[in-house]
């Protein structure tokens, strides 16, 4: 008979997200993960198979963190717009967990796409809104999402990475004259000419 757990599968993933959120991934390791929750690193092994899977757990459970940032949006308005200031909140409260879903330490993130299917629900209430306040189609609310998004993105990392601080206030007024910037591109038929690359004139 295999020994009991002396943890619950819930109490390590709590460990070992307070470990990721202070110290960042490379600090989670069996040892320290045993050693926050005063023990050997043997009882985590009785419940998961591997740090692997532990790892994968971890950013599960700090994608639920980030949700919960997101759904604060819910009965702002716009809606839209309060994603984005939550995600930057996010950014700059929990620096580790944002690197770890969005940033380098996030080997999954090839593409947009990828960003897209990880951010899983939030991203498809931001399409539905945009379509329903803004009176555009879902390719076009994609479109402006993906450039409200990757705008976004970048402040958070400025901040994530402690290049920047920005006040509120800055925030909402950047927010607000790059979403309204691309809404009006998208709306007058001229976004395409924002995400295509003009081609070098070739030498005679």
């Amino acid at each position: 008979m295999p020994p009991k757990p002396k943890f619950t599968r819930e109490e390590i993933i709590e460990a070992a997200l307070k470990i990721a959120s202070d110290r960042g991934m490379r600090a989670l390791t069996s040892r320290e993960l045993g050693a926050a929750l005063g023990s050997s690193a043997r009882p985590i092994f009785t419940v998961f198979k591997s740090m692997d899977e532990v790892n994968a757990e971890v950013r599960k459970a700090a994608m639920k963190r980030f949700d919960e940032y997101a759904k604060k949006a819910e009965g702002y308005t716009p809606v839209f717009k309060q994603v984005g200031l939550q995600m930057i909140l996010f950014a700059a409260e929990q620096p580790k967990l944002f690197r770890l879903l969005f940033m380098s330490e996030n080997s999954e993130v090839k593409s947009f796409d990828d960003i897209f299917r990880i951010l899983g629900d939030t991203a498809g209430m931001c399409i539905d809104v945009i379509c329903q306040d803004y009176g555009v189609t879902r390719d076009e609310a994609m479109l402006l999402f993906k450039h409200a998004w990757i705008f976004t993105y970048g402040i958070g990392t400025l901040i994530a990475s402690g290049g920047c601080r920005f006040v509120e206030e800055e925030i909402q007024e950047m927010l607000s004259r790059e979403f309204v910037a691309m809404l009006d591109l998208i709306k007058a038929g001229k976004a395409d000419s924002c995400t295509t690359v003009p081609q070098r004139e070739k030498k005679q």
